[in-house]
């Protein structure tokens, strides 16, 4: 008797994300449309069908291509937040953090900043093949991806653009929605966050 397929999720090139990117978010806009200049400096995930180990299935060890993209980027986040989920008081030293707080942004410096201080991490184009939905496929490679921006990229925090049809998935997930409405090509948008201590 087989067992079900096993997901893995590995780093892949930002060129194996545009398929799905292009198919799945905007199959009617050009390809370029899905193409990002950050692509050079980005973090990509894809998440494969692995077989079984006792499977009689013939064939390669993994899918040639992935099941779910995601990609990476250390970027602030547009409002600031404290890793404990308080807002950040204002001060007049622009680079000065109120006590009992940790700033989150994008650069990483040496400035005196409290031991702690990490980064924001931004996911986009986070896309599932319709076929493989509803499969926990999304989610598995969601939580890789929160995992690699905690432990390889130093992020205090994970954030994104979502459409608003996802946000209840989002939410599910552990995310919380911040920020006003916005569209991008008249879909409408929500920004959605996380801390990454909360990952599982």
């Amino acid at each position: 008797m087989q067992q079900r397929p096993l997901i893995s999720c590995r780093p892949i090139s930002a060129a194996d994300t545009v398929p799905l990117r292009h198919s799945v978010l905007w199959p009617d806009k050009d390809v370029s449309y899905v193409l990002l200049p950050e692509d050079a400096t980005g973090w990509h995930f894809g998440a494969f069908i692995s077989r079984a180990e006792d499977s009689s299935d013939s064939g390669p060890e993994d899918n040639a291509h992935p099941l779910a993209v995601i990609s990476l980027f250390v970027e602030d986040c547009p409002v600031p937040i404290s890793i404990d989920k308080k807002p950040l008081l204002p001060a007049a030293n622009a680079d000065a953090v109120v006590p009992d707080r940790v700033r989150v942004r994008a650069e990483e410096e040496d400035n005196g900043d409290p031991a702690g201080a990490r980064r924001s991490i931004r996911f986009r184009k986070f896309a599932c093949e319709p076929g493989y939905q509803g499969r926990g496929i999304g989610t598995q490679l969601l939580k890789h991806a929160a995992e690699a921006a905690r432990t390889e990229l130093d992020g205090g925090i994970l954030w994104c653009d979502a459409r608003e049809s996802t946000r209840s998935w989002y939410e599910r997930r552990g995310l919380e929605a911040f920020g006003d409405r916005f569209f991008k090509s008249a879909v409408p948008y929500t920004r959605m966050k996380m801390t990454l201590e909360s990952a599982e």
